[in-house]
């Protein structure tokens, strides 16, 4: 007996029904987007159904998840969390290097200050700043960060004055750009002593520095790394250390444009920039003068 209506009348199956001579969910398919038959009874493309991946579409919601903060397979990147800081001889050692470069440039290059004044200042500034953080840059406070700021400037000033007395050189044809021997090496000590130090501003400002970036308490990067839109392609415990930022500075001083870190704040764009412009003026002029002196 049927479920309802009169007795011994049969109800009309819905087409596709069981024990129908329908398909189920033919009916409906047919003649809409992405089914088995389109309108005049052609068959779909294969795989007219799936939608294919967007790159783009997912590199962009990456890169909304990771400025929400949120955690990508469960686990929030190193960057985003608290660490511990960084450790301290990479800084150090690179620290070392600039002042080294320094005094290796000639007399011509390092008025009106005497020889022994700047390395002397670096010194006890960088002295200061181990003794504060021996082993790791953990430990943050004003006397700490006037500090490293102050070495910063005395490197980045000493060798912007350089810069300056060798480009003048360069144009007024002074004994210093007369022979291309001295002249090559002298543009090579400024220009390595300028990635260093625009590295260590890149590596002293980013998210509020090395200490803030351990505590993890930045919520928006100044400087985007590949990693940091790309989660999956560098291990959970992956963040941003000084020697990724000295990185950065080579790249940025040699291209005259970001590679593959994008500056995001203001003050990375301007500082940037600034580089680019201090490496071109340099190596553009050392090498033209180099070259008409060989000639």
């Amino acid at each position: 007996m049927s479920e309802s209506g009169a007795p011994g009348e049969q109800v009309p199956q819905e087409p596709g029904a069981r024990g129908g001579t329908g398909v189920p969910g033919e009916q409906h398919d047919r003649g809409k987007p992405g089914g088995r038959e389109h309108s005049g009874g052609q068959a779909s493309p294969e795989g007219a159904g799936h939608r294919l991946p967007d790159p783009w579409g997912e590199l962009m919601h990456l890169a909304d998840q990771v400025g929400a903060g949120r955690a990508i397979g469960a686990v929030l990147p190193a960057w985003r969390r608290r660490t511990r800081g960084e450790h301290r001889w990479p800084v150090t050692l690179t620290v070392i290097v600039a002042i080294v470069l320094q005094v290796l440039l000639p007399d011509s290059l390092i008025q009106p200050l005497p020889r022994p004044l700047l390395p002397a200042l670096e010194g006890a500034l960088l002295v200061g700043l181990i003794v504060a953080n021996p082993v790791r840059i953990e430990r943050r406070g004003p006397v700490v960060r006037a500090a490293s700021i102050g070495l910063i400037m005395l490197i980045t000033a000493a060798n912007a004055v350089s810069a300056v007395l060798l480009i003048r050189a360069i144009v007024t044809s002074l004994p210093a750009a007369r022979s291309a021997g001295p002249l090559l090496t002298s543009g090579v000590l400024v220009w390595a002593t300028n990635v260093i130090a625009f590295g260590l501003w890149y590596w002293e400002f980013d998210r509020g520095g090395p200490v803030r970036r351990a505590e993890g308490t930045a919520q928006h990067p100044d400087l985007m790394f590949p990693q940091m839109t790309s989660p999956r392609l560098a291990p959970p415990d992956w963040e941003p250390h000084f020697v990724d930022y000295l990185y950065l500075s080579f790249t940025n001083a040699t291209a005259f444009s970001p590679t593959d870190v994008m500056p995001l704040a203001r003050w990375a764009k301007l500082t940037m920039a600034v580089q680019s412009a201090v490496s071109l003026a340099v190596g553009a002029l050392v090498i033209a003068r180099a070259v008409n002196i060989l000639k």
